[in-house]
């Protein structure tokens, strides 16, 4: 039965060190971990947020307390006074095994049932039923000690940015649905029949619009919503860090946040990042990488080897086919990859075959030669290959051919799989990059002749590509930049487009017609009117900076209450269907296939 707590106030937390001092009388509090009943003596191990401390209850103590304490079980909360005393036996593995607290008065606060799985750090527990009782799984101390290092990450966040002169304000959770790339939430009014919010896929114009209010430099720490598939590093619901600064080019924008960065890693997890990182052009990286978010933790480049003789004159028919279509032959060299065995390299083309890439032709230049397409390679032929790839006897040599950007992606998706396949990835390791210049557009789909934009519709192009934005669209960059850590996009920013009449460009090739623009952005084109300063900013994601920096497997790790991959919440059950009387407020109809859901239980 629980007992008051009435006439005992909490000394400290668990393992808050600079408080127990032996011999001192404390009160702590919190959950019973482990109970060990040695008859003459019992040992409890009591935890709470910081940590653990041993209780121990001794032979001599009255038999009404031994009796309490044998009836008490894991995950019951407790209240236990006494003195604390340095231990026998230490413990190095506890942060407080140094000490114990002899026991002279216990209480149980609140009993528990036997949880559905153990409060264990690493638990092998299956992930559905930890999430449908994440109260419980917040208690294990891994998860726990994620979930407190993302706080101390948000507060060195919020003190380095407000040293470097930032404002921190708000914008609104409920504003205008405009075509930002992915789906709005939305959100019907009560007032307006017919009108909907949405909840923002970021503050991207507000913060534009407080730089032309003149604040200068603004932060927040923004919750942002998008209705789109989920991966392990998404989430319906998200945290990013948003920022914006006036009368500033790229290198301002981008030497203010890499400090930052580097700060805050060096002062909450001890990792060390060099500055200034590294930047490569998108261009660049899609040659070297195949990816615009590079990993630079292991080496393996990708090589372009289209115009080897040794590749052009092979009689490859998928060779000569790319070639003769403007495509490219694109190698990786894996090294000591000639130990794969086939079934692995087999393995490996399936893979690449998911990302559109017709096979994965390969060899091994020995001697002796091997290889898929070793029939159409001599030996002295294949040793001006390896020489010209830097390949050796035992490497393998792996071929992509086909359309150029096609073959890049392939390939490039390839690097880090073979990487982490054969344990290239150091995963103590973080490489930090930028990556510059990319392209304003992208093309559609075949068929699809609409143009794209690479970020976001307020991106500004570079300078010096702003004559062909009308005649050769495809071939602007923008003044775009992202951060990329461990071949993770942490974010990503740009300048910004401050003028009305480009803007009006801008949406004009993205298919905008005139009225169109004005409905859907009118209140910025009007406000541009009025003195517009040239700004830009970025945004990284909070979630994702806390997985990287703390070593989580995926962002649920350090989401309090995260959804899982259908954007459901396994512990509340949402979304979930409301009330008629609700929708008939509203003034919602249900269509018929989400009638017939509700009626059959299914939603």
């Amino acid at each position: 039965m629980a007992q008051s707590m009435t006439g005992l106030v909490r000394s400290c937390r668990c393992a808050e060190l600079e408080h127990l001092i032996p011999g001192r009388h404390v009160t702590l509090m919190g959950w019973c971990h482990h109970i060990r009943d040695l008859g003459r003596m019992l040992f409890i191990t009591l935890r709470d947020r910081s940590g653990e401390i041993q209780l121990i209850v001794e032979d001599q103590a009255s038999d009404g307390l031994r009796a309490l304490a044998a009836s008490v079980r894991p995950e019951y909360v407790l209240a236990a006074s006494g003195r604390i005393r340095e231990r026998s036996d230490p413990n190095p593995r506890m942060a407080t095994g140094q000490i114990e607290l002899v026991v002279e008065d216990l209480r149980i606060l609140s009993e528990s049932e036997t949880p559905p799985f153990y409060i264990e750090p690493d638990s092998e527990a299956n992930e559905a039923l930890r999430l449908s009782h994440r109260y419980l799984d917040l208690r294990r101390p891994d998860q726990a000690r994620r979930i407190m290092q993302r706080d101390r990450i948000v507060l060195a966040i919020r003190r380095y940015f407000a040293d470097e002169g930032f404002v921190d304000i708000e914008t609104p959770m409920l504003g205008r649905s405009t075509p930002e790339g992915a789906r709005d939430y939305l959100v019907p009014s009560r007032v307006r029949p017919g009108s909907f919010y949405a909840l923002p896929q970021s503050p991207q114009l507000y913060k534009q619009l407080l730089m032309l209010a003149g604040f200068d430099r603004y932060i927040q720490i923004a919750r942002c919503f998008r209705d789109e598939d989920l991966r392990a590093d998404r989430q319906p619901e998200f945290t990013q860090v948003d920022l914006e600064m006036s009368f500033v080019g790229p290198n301002e924008v981008m030497d203010t946040v890499e400090r930052g960065v580097a700060k805050v890693a060096a002062e909450t997890c001890g990792i060390e990042i060099p500055l200034p990182l590294p930047r490569l052009t998108w261009d660049e990286a899609m040659r070297r990488f195949g990816s615009d978010k590079p990993d630079l933790r292991f080496d393996m480049e990708l090589q372009d080897v289209s115009s080897q003789p040794v590749i052009t004159g092979a009689g490859f028919g998928p060779f000569d086919e790319a070639l003769a279509a403007d495509g490219s032959v694109i190698v990786l060299v894996v090294p000591d990859g000639g130990r794969l065995s086939r079934r692995e390299i087999d393995d490996l083309a399936n893979f690449v075959r998911t990302y559109r890439l017709g096979g994965l032709p390969w060899l091994v230049p020995g001697p002796p030669l091997r290889g898929s397409i070793r029939k159409f390679f001599d030996d002295a032929a294949t040793a001006g290959l390896a020489s010209a790839v830097g390949a050796g006897a035992n490497d393998l040599i792996l071929f992509g051919c086909g359309p150029t950007s096609l073959v890049q992606t392939a390939m490039g998706q390839l690097r880090v799989e073979v990487a982490s396949r054969m344990g290239m990835i150091d995963p103590d390791r973080h490489e930090l990059l930028w990556v510059t210049e990319f392209p304003l557009f992208e093309a559609g789909e075949p068929g699809d002749d609409r143009l794209y934009a690479k970020h976001h519709p307020f991106t500004r192009p570079l300078d010096a590509d702003m004559d062909r934005l009308e005649t050769d669209p495809l071939s602007v960059r923008a003044a775009a930049y992202d951060i990329i850590m461990d071949g993770v996009e942490l974010g990503g920013g740009s300048i910004r487009i401050h003028e009305s009449d480009l803007q009006q460009r801008m949406l004009a090739l993205l298919g905008f017609t005139e009225e169109e623009a004005r409905a859907s952005f009118g209140f910025l084109l009007e406000a541009f009117r009025y003195g517009a300063p040239p700004h830009g900013g970025l945004a990284f994601g909070l979630d994702r900076f806390v997985m990287l920096l703390t070593g989580a497997r995926n962002i649920r790790e350090v989401i309090a209450f995260p959804k899982v991959q259908s954007a459901a919440d396994l512990m509340t059950g949402a979304p979930a269907p409301v009330a008629p009387e609700q929708l008939e407020e509203l003034d919602l109809l249900l269509g018929p296939t989400a009638a017939q859901a509700v009626t059959a239980g299914e939603s």
